[in-house]
């Protein structure tokens, strides 16, 4: 992987008061928080994709699947220029487009409806192999999950089949805080390397070491950044 410049409309110490501009009730505010600089980073520094270029076959897709807290989502997307501020203070209403879920069809950027747990990497799964299919091998998918995301069997299903497949294209971000029911032997780490995963586990709060885990090589197999947070956050 290499560094791509991308044109942002927005700088990081601008996001508490974008993120701010959203209120109303089911903010899922610690969903929304623990993710902030997993996807900074990413749409900062890393993604293969711009407003300008969210239809275009060789984009890099980014696949949301911890939904249910899309505040910082929908933050980064506005401070990068997918969509403007002032959408913002409609979060969660009847006629805005930023609902409680993101909603591909509404929002520009967003590949995936989401928030339902466990449905996000079996999708990035797919989206691999349907990129293949079409002789695609350069666009990269990312999917962000959550911990408790792994309580469900869908992921397990895709983690033991990506391995051994040999997914190359397929990037997963796991957001650690510690709000998994069910834990794993060895952490969650070791789950994907049983599966032949490339692994890295990061601090998920610290950009530089983010974007180090997100573009270390791992030719011939996926690979997952395992970033911890607070368990507050």
């Amino acid at each position: 992987m290499t560094r791509t410049t991308v044109t942002t409309t927005g700088h990081y110490g601008d996001m508490n008061r974008l993120m701010s501009l959203m209120t109303g009730d089911e903010k899922h505010g610690s969903a929304a928080t623990s993710t902030l600089d997993v996807l900074w980073v990413l749409y900062d520094r890393v993604l293969r994709v711009t407003p300008r270029t969210v239809d275009a076959p060789d984009r890099d897709r980014f696949l949301l699947s911890k939904g249910h807290g899309p505040m910082a989502y929908y933050a980064v997307l506005a401070a990068h220029g997918f969509f403007g501020e002032e959408l913002l203070p409609g979060f969660g209403t009847y006629d805005s487009p930023l609902g409680h879920h993101p909603d591909r069809t509404l929002v520009p950027g967003v590949e995936i409806g989401s928030g339902s747990l466990g449905h996000g990497l079996p999708l990035g799964v797919g989206s691999v192999l349907g990129l293949r299919a079409q002789g695609l091998t350069g666009p990269r998918v990312w999917v962000l999950i959550g911990d408790a995301e792994l309580d469900e069997g869908s992921n397990h299903e895709a983690i033991a089949y990506a391995g051994p497949a040999g997914l190359e294209q397929l990037h997963t971000v796991v957001v650690d805080n510690a709000s998994a029911s069910h834990a794993r032997p060895g952490g969650i780490a070791a789950r994907f390397e049983a599966a032949g995963w490339s692994v890295v586990s990061v601090d998920g709060h610290d950009h530089e070491a983010l974007f180090a885990a997100f573009t270390a090589p791992h030719p011939g197999r996926p690979h997952v950044v395992v970033a911890h947070v607070d368990p507050e956050s």
